[in-house]
């Protein structure tokens, strides 16, 4: 099914000198259909393959938790590549401006035969390879290697909720589950100067306060790991767990799969083996429920069917909300009923407002929000369930909804590990602006927006406790 994962991003002809694989989303030299394809087209020529990596030191307000992360990652990649005779590039673009230019130009020097690049369907990479295709003087591809299903052959339209993507991800889902080809060693040697990569220097272009996070590691052979932990002891009992923020019970592999160092399809296809069954009856079988009365062996399918349901559905939605609504960052990306109803609560009184000072240093009167604050800027990777209430309450106490959507995204696209991601922009335009969402019951500032209480969260987990862990001592290191 390779082939329905391409498509074309230009008309020019394929050369004769190597092939260039742009490597972008997907930080991964296994289970990786973009570097897969630009193996092929480089064998089927009989030319030399080559990875470049371009490197924006501060893409989207990252900091230095994230470039210490992606680096990690890249010195793993430079490693396995060599052993497949494979030279790796790395290109530095310091603020996100000249990063198109560089690549064209990279595979100007190279004599480029074709790009093969991999998808995102966030603007500015897209932006990056409309100009590329434009100006390189070869032949572009693109591979979505990022979802199961590539998000165009999903859809052709911006989906209007979870409801409506499931049934055709449920009914292509199976098409797309075939094993990848075992990685090679490549024939055709690069005969060109080998690449220099000074890290030490790289890292040294941080400017900002944020310190590297110490309890993830980057990189594939540190997403397998985390992988092989959860199937074999938290997968079990996922669904009961997952919305408890006392419990490690969630998968921790979103920092992973934001930076692409492990594949959806190779996660699903680990579930199912762990599981037994197609990944059909696992997703119909669970309807993203799990049943607590029925024997061990059905139980695990509902677990993972509600994991999958996560992993597949929830995150192809993200991209599918990305691709098809430009404005995905915006309030004018909101749904027209939505946008509607804030212009009619435009006045409301809210009874606090903060500025993006105080919720960065987690100085709100709400202690449940401050400790999730701390959460993020401590652990770089804020709880799921508590997203849903961190976000919302920026909403209840900022001056307008436009504010509050930016305030969303500067603090999670700034401290969370797994930021400037489409889960991240569907996450708060879903919170914020009821995107992928329904009308609920009218309420002051939210108007028919879903409001979601202290209470709620109350009666998922130990408040207290979450409270007790992220405040205090732990609360005083954040303060900027």
């Amino acid at each position: 099914m390779i082939q329905s994962r391409v498509r074309g991003l230009n008309t020019k002809n394929i050369g004769t000198g190597p092939v260039v694989y742009w490597m972008d989303r997907d930080m991964r030299t296994q289970d990786n259909w973009a570097l897969i394809h630009a193996s092929e087209i480089a064998i089927k020529k009989k030319v030399p393959l080559i990875v470049v990596y371009n490197l924006v030191t501060s893409f989207l307000g990252g900091g230095a938790r994230q470039l210490y992360f992606k680096v990690d990652a890249l010195q793993e990649i430079q490693n396995e590549l060599q052993k497949k005779h494979i030279p790796f590039f790395v290109l530095i673009d310091e603020v996100g401006k000249k990063s198109a230019y560089d690549i064209v130009e990279f595979c100007s020097v190279q004599n480029a035969s074709c790009i093969v690049t991999d998808f995102s369907p966030l603007r500015i990479q897209r932006e990056w390879k409309e100009y590329v295709a434009k100006h390189a003087p070869c032949a572009m591809y693109e591979v979505d290697a990022h979802n199961i299903i590539p998000v165009w052959v999903t859809s052709q339209k911006q989906e209007y909720a979870a409801y409506t993507i499931r049934p055709k991800i449920h009914r292509l889902v199976n098409e797309y589950m075939d094993e990848f080809p075992i990685s090679k060693v490549h024939s055709y040697m690069y005969v060109g100067k080998d690449p220099e990569i000074d890290w030490n220097t790289i890292l040294k272009k941080v400017k900002t306060k944020s310190e590297k996070i110490i309890w993830c590691n980057a990189g594939e052979k540190a997403a397998n790991k985390t992988l092989d932990f959860f199937l074999n002891t938290k997968l079990e009992k996922y669904a009961d767990v997952r919305n408890d923020a006392n419990v490690d019970g969630q998968s921790d592999l979103s920092p992973y799969l934001h930076y692409g160092m492990i594949s959806a399809q190779r996660i699903a296809l680990d579930v199912i083996k762990k599981v037994g069954v197609p990944i059909t009856d696992i997703l119909h079988a669970s309807k993203n429920k799990a049943s607590v009365d029925i024997e061990k062996e059905l139980k695990l399918i509902d677990h993972s069917g509600a994991f999958l349901e996560e992993l597949i559905v929830r995150r192809e939605l993200s991209d599918n909300f990305c691709l098809y609504n430009a404005q995905y960052d915006s309030v004018l990306g909101f749904p027209e009923w939505s946008q509607k109803n804030y212009k009619a609560h435009t006045l409301d009184k809210r009874e606090y407002v903060y500025t993006k000072k105080q919720f960065e240093n987690a100085d709100t009167h709400d202690d449940l929000w401050n400790a999730a604050q701390s959460e993020m800027v401590l652990h770089g990777k804020m709880h799921g369930y508590m997203r849903m209430y961190w976000a919302k309450k920026i909403l209840e106490w900022t001056p307008d909804v436009e504010t509050a959507m930016k305030v969303a995204i500067y603090l999670n696209d700034t401290y969370e590990l797994d930021g400037r991601d489409p889960n991240g922009y569907a996450g708060i335009a879903w919170s914020i602006g009821g995107t992928h969402d329904r009308t609920w019951f009218t309420r002051n500032v939210f108007g028919t927006v879903r409001f979601m209480a202290r209470s709620g969260c109350e009666k998922k987990f130990d408040v207290k406790a979450y409270i007790a862990k992220w405040s205090g001592k732990n609360r005083q290191q954040i303060l900027l």
